[in-house]
């Protein structure tokens, strides 16, 4: 009995309550994060603004996090919306919480930037300092969660080295095709560089999807050499400026051109709004390994 007691105890101990607070833009995957375990309480803050525009936050039930495991899902969405969500992020460790964790699911900094020359500025450094110099819980410095790959199935391709660089290694598994952007004359187009798609139904496979023109055009090539059909496996949908409409089935003409999937998931979480109930997207919800990472 006394070795049952001790078991029990050991078990509890390996999983946690976790006070779980969010952005206003991420209120629907939070949700979601805490319908995957009973062990996650979604709290509130009070997101207003002071009549100059300055925000005005409150945290609720901020008493009530002595010594308890807090947790903060953010959306980095825009430079305006970033500013609020750090001055929350600085204060819930505060507050003599046991443990904080930030979950950030896509990093946005970063992406296109290049130091090429004297002047130019890394804002994906500024960025990481800013979050690397969040203060200190009771439990140690912050746990942050950040995704970039998620799991995939059936054939993979690759729409440039860069892509291949990072995921062959969780992909080797699978029938590989890697595309490549090469220069003619002054246009730069994209050819396969290894592999052969005819036959397989082949999925892009990336980090994240911008204006979406690559993989348009790896689209064109894969099918082009046999390609049975084309899909897409984006982590990250960014799609600024609307530009997820150029791959939506908005009719029969031009199917051949079209993609048969475009997986993302919900780390973009006014991209998942825009594209719901839309032809060829399909939303992979992290809910699920958000509510396992706060258990770590």
């Amino acid at each position: 009995m006394e070795v049952d007691k001790v078991e029990a105890q050991n078990q509890q101990q390996k999983h946690k309550q976790v006070h779980l607070f969010y952005c206003l833009e991420s209120e629907e995957l939070a949700r979601k994060v805490a319908g995957h375990s009973d062990l996650i309480t979604l709290q509130s803050i009070n997101w207003r603004n002071f009549d100059d525009g300055f925000p005005n936050l409150f945290i609720n039930n901020a008493e009530d996090l002595r010594g308890q495991h807090v947790a903060f899902l953010a959306c980095f969405s825009s430079p305006g919306v970033i500013f609020e969500q750090l001055s929350v992020i600085y204060a819930l460790p505060r507050l003599f919480a046991a443990s904080f964790t930030l979950v950030l699911p896509f990093f946005p900094t970063g992406s296109f930037e290049r130091m090429e020359e004297e002047g130019d500025v890394a804002t994906a450094f500024t960025m990481a300092r800013i979050l690397s110099n969040i203060p200190i819980s009771r439990g140690g410095p912050t746990s942050l969660v950040i995704y970039d790959i998620h799991a995939l199935q059936i054939a993979v391709a690759f729409p440039d080295d860069g892509a291949w660089k990072r995921f062959h290694k969780l992909l080797d598994h699978f029938p590989m095709v890697v595309c490549v952007k090469v220069r003619e004359g002054d246009e730069r187009i994209v050819r396969i560089k290894e592999g052969n798609p005819a036959g397989y139904h082949v999925v892009i496979v990336d980090d994240l999807v911008q204006s979406g023109g690559t993989l348009v055009e790896c689209q064109k090539v894969l099918a082009a050499h046999g390609a049975a059909k084309v899909s897409a496996y984006v982590t990250h949908g960014v799609f600024p400026k609307r530009s997820w409409e150029r791959f939506t089935h908005k009719n029969e003409a031009g199917m051949e051109n079209a993609f048969a999937y475009f997986w993302i998931t919900d780390s973009c979480p006014h991209t998942v709004k825009a594209i719901a109930n839309k032809r060829p997207f399909e939303v992979l919800s992290l809910a699920g390994s958000i509510a396992d990472a706060l258990q770590i």
